[in-house]
């Protein structure tokens, strides 16, 4: 009897210390990004030289997942406003952003919600600085975006990148 009991709760231990693990991996599966906006694109940076002024281009590369879209900013329609692409661009430098420049998205015309713009495949977006004279320091690259297909929109994501 005490050999049944002994096995039951290492039999026990077993299946909650299986529990335990599997509940731990489950965030860090959605700090990667799965099932969020974030993995349905890459975005990548680069940076021109800065001028004598200080003003540096900053391009930032959208590669988004065949089949799905991104909302393009401006989105067109004011439902949409909140989950349309949006770029700031931040540093220690404290540099001063002139302008971010959207290309014009591709209009989806929709009976029931109306027209809106998304971005679909490859998309460049470019940031124009003025950096303080002499600093060198990294500049910090942040992407709010929301993706769809033709059947379900993954939750909104931030993406997060540095620019040497």
């Amino acid at each position: 009897m005490r050999r049944r009991i002994a096995q039951s709760v290492l039999t026990t231990s077993a299946v909650l210390a299986g529990l335990l693990a599997f509940t731990t991996l489950q965030p860090n599966l959605a700090a990667q990004g799965a099932n969020t906006s974030a993995s349905k694109v890459k975005a990548s940076t680069k940076a021109d030289k800065p001028a004598a002024d200080g003003k540096q281009v900053v391009t930032i590369t959208l590669d988004i997942e065949k089949g799905w879209h991104a909302y393009a900013n401006p989105v067109g329609l004011q439902d949409l406003a909140d989950t349309q692409t949006t770029v700031t661009v931040t540093g220690k430098g404290k540099p001063e952003v002139i302008k971010i420049e959207y290309p014009e998205g591709q209009v989806i015309k929709d009976k029931v919600v109306g027209d809106y713009k998304v971005y679909e495949n490859k998309v460049e977006i470019k940031a124009t600085v003025r950096r303080a004279n002499g600093d060198k320091n990294p500049l910090d690259v942040t992407i709010k975006l929301q993706t769809c297909n033709d059947k379900t929109c993954l939750p909104p994501s931030t993406l997060k990148l540095s620019v040497p």
